[in-house]
C-alpha cells in the first residue's frame, strides 16, 4: 500500500505541517487504498471523493494559524450513526437510508474545527445492536484477518477501515464495546472515554433514548495512542445540548508509584491463552518502566454485567420489528429474555450502579490502571451471536470485561498488542472517572515496546 496510508493521523498531521506532504497527497492516498481494498472488506460505505479533495486543496492553500491545527488536512471517517452533514445517518436501516440530518454532529464539528477532512462513511449493524457487523442496507463488512469471522461491532466498518490503511482515524460510539469490540477483532486502538467527556447530540428523532444514554459515548478509533489522546483533546467539552456533558481537565496529578492491575482471569470464562499472555506481557512492559504491577481481582464482575444488562434492556419495541431484520429482531428478543429486566426495578438497578461505581472507584484508587482482556473470547465465527441456542450467551460471555467501562462510566482503551495465531491480540486499559490520561499513559508505554499489526492487507478467505 502506498507508505502515507501506514502513518497515524498525528503523524500525517506533521508532515503536512512541515510541508513534507500535500493533504491533497494524502487524502488521494487513501481513496486509492479505498479504491484498491474495500471492494473486499466493505468498511466504506460512502466515499467523498469530491468533497474531500476540495477539503484537500483548500488546506493546501491555507494560511499559517490554519496549518497549525492539529488534524490540518488529515482524512478521517465517520461511523454511519454519527451525524455528517450532506450524508444520511443511517444506523445500518433500509427505512433511513435517506435520513438526512440538520447538523454535524458536535464531535463531527470539533474534528472540522481542528482541520480534518472527512473522506467517507463506515458500516454498522442495525441499530448498533451486535457484536457483528452487517445489514441489509450496506451489506456484510469482513475482517481483515480473516474474513470468516467477526469484524466486532457495532463500529466494525470503523475498525476494519483503519486496519486496512483506507482511514488514519475514526469515530465511533460504545454502548456495549462499540468502539472496543472492533479495535481487538481488527488489531487497532480506540478510546470509550468517561461519560460525558465527549458531547452525544443527535438531530435526527428520538433525539434522546432514554435510560441507556447514561451508559453511552462516543469515542475516537485509530493506530495509536498519540491519535486517541490528540482526538480526544479536539472533542472534549460541554455542548448546551448533552446536559450529561462536562468540561473537565484532561489531565490530573500522576499517583506514585504508578499502579498496575492485571487482571487475568474473569468468572465465569476461560481466557484464550493469546490474551493471557498479551495482559501478562504488558504489565512486564510497565514493570520495565518503574511500575508496580500485580495480579487482582476487580469488584464484582459478574454483577457488573448483570446491572448493564438490567439499564440497556427495554430498546426493543413494537417498532423494531418493522425496521430491522426478523433474525435481529428475534436475536434482540432472546437478548431482553435472557436479561429479564423484569426481575428488577429501574430505581434498583441504579442504586447499585452507584455502589458499584464506588467500589470500583477505589479499586482504580489502589491501583491507576487495570490490565486485563478487551473480550473473554478469541473473535468468533461471523452471525454467531445469531445462533438460537447459544447466541445470546456468547455475545454476554464475550463482554463481560467491556461492560464495566459502559455502566460505571469509567474510560478504557483497548489496545493491539500484537499477532498469535494469525489474529491480532490486545489488551484493555482501565482507568478511573476522567483519568484517560492514565489510560493513555499505560498505553503508550506499551505500545513503545508492542506497536499495532495494523495497517494489513486483508486476508482474502
Amino acid at each position: 500500500m502506498n507508505e502515507l496510508c501506514t502513518k497515524t493521523a498525528t503523524q500525517l498531521a506533521g508532515m503536512i505541517r512541515a510541508g513534507d506532504i500535500s493533504s491533497r497527497e494524502a487524502v488521494d492516498a487513501h481513496l486509492e487504498r479505498i479504491e484498491e481494498v474495500n471492494g473486499y472488506v466493505n468498511a466504506v460505505t460512502l466515499t467523498l471523493t469530491d468533497a474531500a479533495q476540495a477539503a484537500a486543496e483548500a488546506a493546501d492553500n491555507a494560511g499559517e494559524a490554519d496549518r497549525a491545527r492539529p488534524f490540518h488536512g488529515v482524512p478521517f471517517t465517520i461511523k454511519e450513526n454519527i451525524d455528517l452533514l450532506g450524508t444520511p445517518t443511517t444506523d445500518g436501516l433500509p427505512v433511513k437510508a435517506e435520513a438526512m440530518p440538520a447538523r454535524n454532529a458536535p464531535i463531527v464539528e470539533r474534528m472540522l474545527h481542528a482541520g480534518a477532512i472527512p473522506l467517507g462513511r463506515t458500516n454498522m449493524p442495525e441499530l448498533g445492536a451486535r457484536l457483528d457487523t452487517d445489514n441489509p442496507l450496506r451489506g456484510r463488512t469482513r475482517n481483515p484477518w480473516n474474513g470468516g469471522l467477526t469484524p466486532g461491532g457495532s463500529s466494525g466498518g470503523e475498525g476494519a477501515a483503519i486496519a486496512t490503511g483506507m482511514s488514519p482515524f475514526g469515530l465511533g460510539n460504545d454502548i456495549g464495546g462499540s468502539v472496543r469490540n472492533p479495535a481487538y477483532c481488527c488489531g487497532i486502538a480506540s478510546l470509550k472515554p468517561s461519560i460525558g467527556r465527549l458531547p452525544y447530540v443527535l438531530s435526527i428523532e428520538p433525539v434522546d433514548l432514554g435510560l441507556p444514554m447514561a451508559l453511552l459515548s462516543d469515542g475516537p478509533m485509530a493506530r495509536s495512542a498519540a491519535d486517541l489522546r490528540q482526538g480526544l483533546a479536539v472533542m472534549a467539552g460541554r455542548h448546551i445540548e448533552d446536559p450529561q456533558s462536562i468540561d473537565a481537565p484532561l489531565t490530573g496529578p500522576l499517583p506514585n508509584p504508578l499502579t498496575a492491575a492485571l487482571v487475568t482471569e474473569v468468572p465465569g470464562c476461560a481466557l484464550p491463552d493469546a490474551t493471557v499472555k498479551a495482559i501478562r506481557q504488558a504489565g512486564a512492559v510497565l514493570a520495565d518502566q518503574g511500575w508496580r504491577v500485580e495480579e487482582a481481582e476487580p469488584p464484582e464482575l459478574e454483577r457488573v454485567t448483570e446491572i448493564w444488562g438490567k439499564i440497556v434492556t427495554g430498546i426493543v419495541d413494537d417498532a423494531t420489528q418493522e425496521i430491522v431484520q426478523p433474525r435481529v429482531h428475534d436475536y434482540l428478543q432472546r437478548l431482553e429474555g435472557y436479561l429479564e429486566p423484569e426481575s428488577m426495578p429501574v430505581n434498583e438497578a441504579h442504586a447499585e450502579r452507584r455502589r458499584l461505581r464506588r467500589l470500583w472507584s477505589a479499586f482504580l484508587t489502589r491501583h491507576a490502571v487495570a490490565i486485563g482482556p478487551t473480550w473473554t473470547t478469541l473473535p468468533w465465527p461471523i452471525d454467531a451471536d445469531l445462533d438460537s441456542n447459544a447466541g445470546v450467551k456468547l455475545m454476554i460471555d464475550t463482554i463481560r470485561f467491556i461492560t464495566p467501562g459502559n455502566l460505571l462510566g469509567i474510560p478504557a482503551v483497548a489496545l493491539p498488542t500484537g499477532v498469535d495465531g494469525g489474529l491480532a491480540t490486545g489488551v484493555q486499559i482501565y482507568a478511573d472517572l476522567y483519568r484517560e490520561d492514565l489510560c493513555l499513559l499505560a498505553a503508550a508505554e506499551i505500545e513503545r515496546r508492542c506497536p499495532a499489526p495494523t495497517p494489513i492487507d486483508p486476508v482474502r478467505t
